[in-house]
């Protein structure tokens, strides 16, 4: 085997928008894929119109376009695991379950963006259910926060109402991050075989961030594909994103962007190369 064939990234593709700002979506998904040693081929779900503090319009990628820019990556390359992330259209949704259907042993990994984090809507309800039906019975795990995932599941009473529905459906592992509940600290919880597998707090960083969901569900992907399993890559993922948001830094008038090679600025190895 040549060196070069040694060297070759794990590879993950990224369904998503694109983000003029920067902050989000792919090249969110491209930064942290990189940071943690993977090569992301990002497959554009749809165009927006955003900045750093809310999203002002976006336009869904034709479904036919989307599934001829995946399929002419996944004929030339092994992917290792998928993310998604910003799906833009019921027609997307379709798109994306036709591709999954073609590669049950991938991981997947989805973050149902439902709701910029400046508020603005991103998903109608016709949307969510496709999501629910044709998306989340292909995921490995799935990273709503608590808001999208009582979107989700409207009539459950609790998270871990709303955690069981989605492992119903299908989904192997259920995060449910908490930087939206009214507590000084954010508590993210990951069920999975029936029950609450484990939890993990930090305290709440000042301010309000721009992406920090994309990085996430990439930084859990990039684990996956790099061979850990799904309890470790979430562990690792949460705490890689939490240096992120500990290094976020203002570059517009709005919300904060995660600093997601805060490694390098610090003259650090990458997050992946730690050892256990």
């Amino acid at each position: 085997m040549s060196s070069l064939e040694q060297t070759k990234p794990p590879i993950v593709m990224s369904f998503s928008g694109h983000d003029p700002s920067g902050g989000a979506g792919i090249q969110a998904d491209i930064e942290t894929l990189t940071s943690l040693g993977c090569h992301c081929t990002p497959i554009v779900t749809a165009l927006t119109a955003q900045d750093s503090v809310n999203v002002k319009d976006f336009s869904p990628t034709n479904p036919t376009l989307l599934v001829e820019q995946a399929r002419a990556v996944l004929e030339d390359m092994p992917i290792a695991a998928f993310k998604c992330g910003m799906i833009g259209s019921v027609e997307n949704v379709e798109a994306i379950h036709t591709i999954l259907h073609d590669y049950p042993d991938t991981p997947v990994i989805l973050d149902p963006v439902l709701k910029a984090g400046g508020g603005g809507n991103l998903a109608e309800a016709s949307l969510v259910d496709a999501i629910r039906h044709l998306l989340i019975p292909y995921c490995t795990v799935i990273t709503p926060n608590s808001v999208e995932a009582r979107t989700l599941y409207p009539d459950a009473d609790s998270l871990d109402a709303c955690a069981q529905g989605l492992m119903d459906d299908g989904c192997h592992y259920v995060l449910i991050t908490g930087g939206h509940e009214p507590t000084s600290d954010i508590t993210n919880r990951l069920w999975g075989q029936r029950q609450c597998l484990d939890q993990l707090s930090w305290p709440r960083e000042e301010g309000e961030f721009h992406g920090t969901g994309c990085t996430l569900a990439s930084a859990i992907a990039g684990y996956i594909a790099r061979g850990n399993s799904v309890e470790l890559a979430v562990k690792d993922a949460q705490q890689y994103t939490a240096s992120t948001i500990q290094h976020a830094r203002r570059l517009g008038m709005g919300q904060l962007i995660p600093n997601r090679y805060y490694w390098a600025d610090l003259g650090l190895s990458q997050p992946w190369k730690k050892v256990h």
